[in-house]
């Protein structure tokens, strides 16, 4: 992996061109190789292309023209950043997907109307973990006051990343969905522990993020912790 120091002419790059893959860590920006997935065709892999083709489908021949505007509307009040961490905006079809993808994983019914709200579902700066390889439990501690722990149709995404050693800093993937924490009229107790997604090993450091998802369809920015698995 080469390290880049870009000049006059280019301010930022992310994303692959030819065979080289452009990013930007906490240590500044570089450039490596860029490599093939394999594509074992894992059952989380298929659900999710099953559900992608699913909700790309419905929004040409399920929604109506009126259910496509909100979802438009709600996109244009949305800012977003990029890779490399410009404000853009999102597409009402890319909110439709964003949403709905989370929620039909969740075996929630497919949201159509668009949102009223128009903002994100707020971030939990409570949002913490720990992980034990003795019990192999994920405990998680947050906020329960906030929005997505109101109602049994809204619940808080989870993902853990592959366990790292303990002396990386940062980490940005792969990630594997280990499940969620609903929602309920009684809101759910924190902490709450979950089956890691990875195996855990005494020593290791692992990260989690979260989305808050909501029953009109928002989704809300990731917002993660990383803690050293406990023997």
């Amino acid at each position: 992996m080469a390290l880049v120091k870009y000049g006059g002419g280019i301010t930022g790059m992310s994303g692959s061109i030819a065979g080289n893959t452009f990013a930007r860590g906490p240590f500044g920006n570089y450039v490596r190789a860029r490599t093939k997935p394999v594509n074992p065709k894992s059952p989380g892999q298929s659900l999710m292309r099953s559900i992608l083709a699913l909700l790309s489908e419905d929004w040409h021949t399920q929604l109506s023209n009126a259910q496509r505007i909100a979802w438009e509307t709600y996109a244009q009040a949305i800012s977003m950043k990029n890779r490399l961490g410009e404000t853009i905006k999102l597409t009402g079809f890319q909110h439709f997907i964003r949403g709905n993808s989370l929620i039909l994983q969740q075996t929630n019914a497919e949201v159509k109307d668009g949102p009223t709200t128009l903002a994100l579902p707020n971030k939990d700066p409570t949002f913490t973990i720990s992980a034990s390889a003795a019990t192999q439990l994920i405990s998680v501690t947050f906020d329960n006051t906030q929005a997505w722990a109101q109602s049994p149709t809204r619940f808080l995404a989870l993902y853990q990343g592959r366990p790292q050693l303990l002396t990386r800093n940062f980490f940005n993937g792969p990630w594997r969905r280990a499940g969620a924490i609903p929602g309920a009229s009684s809101p759910p107790v924190s902490p709450h522990t979950i089956a890691p997604a990875f195996t855990l090993v005494a020593g290791q450091r692992i990260w989690v993020y979260a989305r808050a998802c909501i029953d009109d369809g928002r989704v809300s920015e990731k917002f993660q912790d990383d803690c050293i698995v406990a023997a």
